[in-house]
This record gives structure tokens, sequence and C-alpha cells, in this order.
């Protein structure tokens, strides 16, 4: 039987070859891959008139969208993976050099989490921008104008005499940064909602990225669909910006720098007692001196679906129970087993 992947790549395909169908033909496709906190405010939310559902692993869907009566539509994919940083191998699914052209990632943090925040950041970012490296380099093997392409297009969100040109570092596709439940962090320390506000400020910067807070707030999530439009079809930039800590960010790539960020909220007297080797690394040990990350394995923090009551199946469940008994029998006798071998010799 076929995979669901391979169903909706035959699904597009077979678009593609009819394309001549009387509502129009479809030229334009793009990829938005949401990566993030566990069980932060993703994809299913931007859909307002439905309540969020959790999203066990890698779960796919598509949009299209006609540019006017009678004239070619643009399809997007949009994909998005579950289970915070625990399902990090699946990353390399909706990433292909078919897609890459056309991809942008969208990075939701829980903002009221803040200690889990910066390890989050970190292992997605990471693992995401490996693989996007890997697939760019196996891309321009057989088309290297591709491949230049598309780091230009990267750069166009920066002016060309922008004061920070030469020293931000942009992530290889373009990246949207959301920070959810803005609603639980308004209601943070002034002092915590600072070092949050100016660390992902600096962050996304550094990235060439566009950085957003957004809650249940229909307005706010207005907004927020309105930039994932402009990813998946291309529609026009919002041209608001909001820098203020004390109200939702909104900062487009390319508006932000550096000056207006200011310096990592910490001391002079301390930034020389912090070993850092680059700004990045500075900023996060300022950040992790304020919110000390878990000392728990966060690669394996996911919840068993096969314990989710939400997906109870009585017959099954009841064989599960059944087969975990008889798991904990042998692994009592196999025990039982050495411990006499170690008493025989």
């Amino acid at each position: 039987s076929e995979t669901l992947w391979e169903i909706a790549k035959a699904e597009v395909e077979k678009r593609g070859i009819n394309g001549n169908e009387g509502d129009g033909v479809e030229i334009g496709e793009k990829s938005v891959f949401f990566i993030g906190s566990k069980n932060a405010v993703m994809l299913s939310c931007f859909q307002l008139d439905e309540p969020p559902k959790p999203t066990l692993a890698l779960e796919y869907t598509y949009g299209r969208r006609a540019k006017g009566h009678n004239t070619p539509k643009d399809i997007a994919h949009f994909w998005e993976l579950g289970g915070g940083t625990s399902l990090l191998d699946l990353i390399s699914i909706p990433i292909t050099s078919d897609t890459l052209r056309m991809f942008s990632l969208v990075l939701v943090l829980d903002l009221s989490k803040p200690n889990d925040l910066w390890p989050t950041m970190e292992n997605l970012l990471q693992a995401t921008k490996s693989h996007v490296d890997k697939v760019i380099m196996k891309l321009g093997k057989t088309n290297s104008e591709a491949v230049s392409e598309m780091r230009q297009k990267i750069w166009n969100n920066m002016q060309k005499d922008h004061p920070d040109r030469e020293i931000i570092d942009p992530f290889p596709v373009p990246l949207v940064i959301i920070g959810s439940k803005y609603d639980i962090f308004q209601d943070f320390e002034s002092e915590k909602r600072k070092v949050i506000c100016k660390t992902l400020r600096f962050v996304a910067h550094y990235y060439g990225a566009s950085l957003m807070f957004t809650s249940k707030s229909e307005a706010l999530l207005l907004k927020i669909r309105g930039v994932i439009n402009q990813l998946a079809f291309g529609i026009d930039k919002s041209k608001s910006i909001c820098m203020d800590q004390n109200k939702p960010l909104f900062i487009t790539a390319g508006l932000d720098s550096f000056s207006q960020i200011g310096s990592p909220p910490v001391p002079e007297n301390d930034i020389g007692k912090l070993d850092a080797h680059s700004p990045m690394e500075l900023w996060k040990k300022v950040y992790e001196k304020l919110f000390p990350p878990k000392s728990i394995n966060m690669l394996k923090d996911i919840k068993d679906p096969a314990r989710d009551p939400q997906y109870a199946e009585s017959e099954v469940d009841e064989m599960r129970i059944q087969k975990d008994q008889e798991l904990e029998q042998y692994k009592r006798n196999s025990s039982k087993s050495w411990k006499q071998i170690e008493l025989d010799s």
C-alpha cells in the first residue's frame, strides 16, 4: 500500500500534468514547514473556526489560491513537525532538492516556557540548517544557478546599505520566528520580558528572519495568517512594525538592527567573565543565566501516542496491556535466570 507522502506526491504530479482544467492551471508551488516547541500554537491554530489539535509526528496539508478570475492557480504545501525536538529525523521528509528553492521555515516558540525556549530554538534550527546545507550542496552539483538564486533571494531582504550587512549570517531559507502564548507572556515581570524580547530580536536579526508574537487573539492571529499567506502565495508583506517590548513584537526581516536591539542585558563588568567565542554564544549565556534550561533530555520528551486517551481502542489496548505484562514477566524470568547462572558459576 502507498504511504501518505507517496499519495500526496502523486496527487501533486497529477495536477501538474492535468493542469488545463477550466478553473485554472497550477503553476506556482511553495512549501511552508512549521517546527517548534512541543504543544505550541502552530498550523491548526490559524484555522480560526476550529480548536487546535496536537500534532503527533509529521502532518501535511495543502492550500490553493487563484490570482484572479480564470487565471493560473498557486499551490502551497504545509508541513508541521510535532513533538518539539523529539522527531528531528523527520525534518528530511519535506526538505528536498525539489522543494528547497520555494521553501520557507516557521519556528514557533512557546513564550510561556522561557526555560525551554533557547534549547528548543537551538536544537531545531541547528538540525534544520544541517539538513538544508546538505541538500544545497547536493543541488549545487546539478544546478548551481538555482543555489545562487536562493542565496541572492535571502540577501534581498536586507538593504545594501544596512549597517549590519557584514555581520549577520542569514538562514539558508526564509525564516519566520513566532512567539506563541503572548497572553501569558505579557504578565511576566518587566525584566524577564525585556531579556526574552531582546534575545529573540538578536537571534531573528542575526539569521535575517522575521519575528512576531501571537496569542489566541483573533487580531494577532489574522496578522500571522497574513505572514503565512505571504510565504505560501507571495502576497505583499505587511509594512507594520512594532519593537515595543510592552506590546506584541512584529518585525519583518531586515527592518531591525543591532544598534536598536542594544547589548545583552547584563552589567558590562560581567560580560568579560562570560566565556563566549561569538555574539550568539554570548547572548545564549546571558539568556540561560536568567532562564537556565531544565535538566531533562528534551530529545526524548514526547508523550507515547499509544497511551493517549484520545486514541483509545478497547481491543487494541487490552492486547497491548497483555503484551506489556508478558514483556515484564519475560524480563523478571530473564533476571532470575542470569542470577542463577551467576550462583552456579
